[in-house]
């Protein structure tokens, strides 16, 4: 896109492919799954142009960012994506103590995880889609799901090595990308084996052919693998995370979802946000807002809504 510059910076073990736009404080966008940094075009050109330095990562295991060992889930754990975010900011910002930070469904969580282990570098943080759940280390996420949803569910059938990879191949990369980047229902996505997608979506009006054709292009030279790491290590991240049980995450903070967001809607998550339970771990949360006939792809459904929530956050914090 229009002055957005691309560089690989070599970081904790990868070559880095980054996006970047703008002079000013450091705004970095974290993606989820199954993004890039793409997904944050609209967000960064705006913040650019509110003088501000915009930064995304392809984050570990996407895109055109390399080293990673697909082959061993565990080298996605938690600890390692913030480590590399750090290694990262590093690079980029070497004078800057403290940094915004806004991420997406996966790269909320991991902008968490980054603002509770290091708060020292997070100035405020803007999450969207997904919350900050305590952490348990005698949790299994996975077995919880399977309860809840039964063995078809979207993050069930990520665990087995090689097996929603091998599914994905046969429906094709456009067909994922294009059925799940277009899915809106405030329902759980499912993937029964061997049935391929067993709903019809049509593109969503957001997504024009050349957006998705750009993610097509880089998934079809990486795979899936990669991004599917991240949930093979939820168990392992429960594990990891056994020494901030109980923590939260005490930097200013801003949390966007959309109506329709399945997360949203999983049991116990509504109260959670709105009942104390969510303020009670992140008590510097300042607002919560939900935006009404929104889904999941929030930043790229409603990027103009997205840009002046992030834009009007953040500018509170520019000197302190």
């Amino acid at each position: 896109m229009e002055n957005i510059e691309h560089r690989l910076i070599p970081v904790n073990g990868l070559q880095m492919h980054v996006a970047e736009v703008g002079e000013g404080p450091l705004v970095l966008f974290i993606h989820g799954f199954p993004k890039l940094w793409y997904s944050w075009r609209h967000q960064m050109t705006f913040v650019a142009a509110q003088g501000y330095h915009a930064v995304a990562p392809d984050m570990r295991g996407y895109g055109e960012t390399t080293g990673a060992r697909l082959d061993d889930p565990s080298k996605f754990a938690i600890m390692h994506l913030v480590g590399d975010l750090i290694a990262l900011l590093n690079a980029v910002a070497p004078n800057e103590e403290k940094v915004f930070v806004v991420g997406h469904d996966w790269g909320a969580n991991v902008a968490w995880h980054l603002a509770m282990y290091r708060p020292d570098r997070v100035r405020a943080l803007v999450n969207l889609s997904v919350p900050f759940f305590p952490g348990n280390p005698e949790a299994n996420p996975v077995e919880a799901f399977r309860k809840l949803y039964g063995d078809d569910h979207y993050i069930c059938r990520f665990q087995e090595p090689g097996d929603i990879e091998a599914e994905f191949k046969k429906v094709g990369t456009k067909e994922v990308l294009k059925n799940i980047l277009s899915y809106r229902e405030p329902a759980p996505l499912f993937f029964p084996k061997g049935k391929g997608f067993i709903y019809s979506t049509d593109r969503a009006p957001w997504l024009t052919e050349d957006d998705l054709d750009y993610y097509v292009t880089r998934f079809d030279k990486t795979g899936f693998t990669g991004g599917v790491n991240y949930y093979r290590v939820f168990v392992l991240n429960c594990e990891l995370n056994a020494p901030w049980s109980g923590a939260g995450v005490t930097v200013p903070s801003k949390f966007i979802t959309g109506e329709f967001d399945p997360t949203y809607h999983l049991p116990g998550t509504k109260d959670f946000i709105h009942g104390g339970g969510f303020k009670q771990f992140v008590p510097l949360l300042e607002d919560v807002v939900v935006l009404e006939g929104a889904a999941h792809f929030i930043n790229q459904e409603r990027p103009d809504e997205i840009n002046q929530h992030i834009y009007d956050f953040i500018k509170q914090f520019e000197t302190k």
